[in-house]
């Protein structure tokens, strides 16, 4: 469905910056606080930002970078993406592969928060120990019209805070999601297959024009 297609997109783009370090989250922070925090100032940036209503993908790619990309774990969503090749792969081609996909991921989902409208999101009581480590952040997205969407996160806490480092919408995680095309690829031309297949991807997705508000 093209709805749904939007959601993961809307939630994808979560991912699409997140390769270097980033600077400690408030001080003892939630994890599911923090998740509602990113998710709420997102929505509302977008709904309010005429630039990202029309399409524009520097400015969403700026709203990534400011807003989100401090609290994602990119380079583990990569190497869990990448699965067992990620150990085989060296340190120049595990730079590669994650740059080429922080890449798709922009270009593939610049359109989504162009889409982003009346939704509101709601989140779920956190089920966790207080000394866990890694947990689900659970929310649903509110529709105008139609059922509540699932959308579920994957934060793990890390010397610099919590994290987050893979997506589930309608039930399918975004890792596992990325980890089968990966393998494919992999499978027929390695890891510098796979870089390949990604760069070619990204030369077209930049060549497009640009979405449309709708």
């Amino acid at each position: 469905m093209k709805l749904m297609k939007q959601l993961l997109a809307m939630a994808t783009i979560a991912f699409a910056t997140a390769a270097q370090a980033a600077p400690a989250v408030p001080a003892n922070e939630a994890p599911d606080a923090l998740v509602k925090r990113i998710s709420q100032d997102v929505l509302d940036t977008a709904k309010n930002d005429k630039s990202i209503q029309a399409g524009d993908i520097k400015r969403v790619t700026e709203l990534v970078e400011t807003k989100i990309l401090p609290y994602v774990d990119f380079q583990r969503m990569t190497s869990l993406a990448a699965g067992r090749y990620w150990r085989d792969a060296t340190p120049d081609q595990q730079q590669q592969l994650s740059a080429e996909f922080r890449t798709l991921l922009i270009y593939t989902y610049s359109g989504a928060l162009s889409q982003v409208k009346n939704e509101t999101v709601e989140f779920k009581p956190l089920r966790a120990d207080p000394g866990d480590t890694d947990v689900e952040v659970r929310s649903q997205v509110n529709m105008p019209r139609g059922e509540p969407v699932p959308l579920n996160y994957r934060v793990s806490k890390t010397a610099t805070g919590w994290k987050i480092y893979d997506i589930n919408v309608l039930g399918a995680w975004l890792v596992e999601t990325y980890k089968s095309s990966f393998a494919s690829e992999i499978s027929k031309g390695g890891i510098d297959g796979l870089i390949k297949t990604l760069q070619a991807k990204n030369k077209a997705l930049a060549n497009r024009p640009a979405p449309k508000a709708k």
